[in-house]
């Protein structure tokens, strides 16, 4: 039981299962259908950009452009398929904002990978720089009109209930499934891929995973090119939802990502994280950030609490390898 009390997962797991318990005895209507498709569908965009940050954090880097990735490729996709009048599937919208997040994730991975640049700062600099571009050399105007393929996902409906038995009716929204797809394929990448232990053994030591044998520079460009992949799609399922293409869109919502991943277990030093952790992180902060407004708390606090939530995710751990470390020195002037 010990040893299940000191895993974050299991941590986090408790917290969410009471935060809910206390929520639900101030307002009854949290523990409804409708909360949880809303709840899901709430944490859609931002589980999705928490995967990408997730495998950026544990191979010991950090991520503060796929925000601006996700609008560039969002916002340049809608206005090429406005141009070219295009009315068919999603799906080719998805294909290409993909591409579009996968080059600008490239960049990051060559400036990264080729002039050892930190991450935080080559990172950091090209969000600056694609927003810049995407404002200076696109567009700046919101775009309401979107395409057909877009209205029509952003209008798709599953599991359609009525409410209260009222007329009012809950649904989920597909895109719910592009994200359990993509926790999928992000869970077999780093699990049962030679590439997702070089992205641990990145994380843990660079010298360490090279005299290993493992490609580090190969595994920094597959990681932030990745990162631009899932960036691209949470930008254009971010579109479908907000059923708009708004070039400011998005801002600040680094530190939510950030803090479900950290929050998760994730290392903020690198070489430990889990998938099922970030998933918990994810939930529990869209359940904050939902319940805030759910039991009548301004909106306003929600950056108080995500700030919060950040100073705590990431001093537990801390404080954890401080204590473990005076541990090991007892316990080593002991045997001497």
């Amino acid at each position: 039981m010990k040893r299940l009390f000191k895993k974050t997962e299991f941590i986090v797991a408790l917290t969410t299962i009471g935060l809910s318990l206390i929520i639900g005895m101030i307002n009854p209507t949290f523990f409804s259908l409708a909360t949880v498709f809303d709840t899901l569908r709430s944490g859609t965009v931002v589980g999705i950009f928490a995967l990408g940050t997730m495998i950026v954090i544990i191979s010991g880097g950090i991520d503060l452009s796929f925000t601006a990735i996700a609008i560039f490729s969002l916002y340049v996709t809608t206005k090429l398929m406005l141009a070219w009048q295009y009315s068919g599937s999603v799906v080719l919208m998805y294909i290409i904002a993909a591409a579009i997040g996968t080059l600008l994730g490239l960049i990051n991975a060559w400036l990264i990978s080729s002039f050892k640049l930190p991450t935080m700062i080559a990172t950091l600099g090209t969000q600056s720089l694609i927003q810049g571009f995407m404002l200076f050399f696109i567009d700046s105007q919101y775009i309401r009109n979107i395409p057909d393929g877009m209205d029509k996902f952003a209008k798709a409906q599953w599991f359609v209930t009525d409410v209260g038995g009222g007329p009012a009716k809950t649904s989920l929204h597909p895109g719910v499934l592009i994200f359990f797809a993509l926790v999928i394929v992000v869970w077999f990448i780093l699990k049962r891929t030679m590439i997702g232990r070089g992205i641990y053994a990145l994380g843990g030591s660079r010298e360490a995973a090279e005299r290993t044998g493992f490609d580090t520079k190969g595994i920094t460009v597959f990681i932030y090119a990745f990162v631009g992949f899932l960036a691209g799609i949470g930008g254009m399922t971010f579109g479908a939802y907000a059923r708009e293409a708004n070039p400011f869109a998005l801002v600040g919502t680094e530190m939510d990502v950030i803090a479900a991943v950290v929050l998760g277990g994730t290392a903020i030093t690198g070489g430990r994280g889990t998938v099922i952790g970030t998933l918990l992180g994810v939930l529990l902060v869209t359940i904050m950030k939902n319940s805030l407004i759910l039991i009548g708390i301004p909106s306003a606090w929600q950056k108080v609490v995500i700030g919060i939530i950040l100073i705590i995710g990431t001093g537990i751990p801390a404080y954890r390898s401080l204590t473990a470390k005076k541990q090991l020195n007892v316990d080593l002037a002991e045997q001497s």
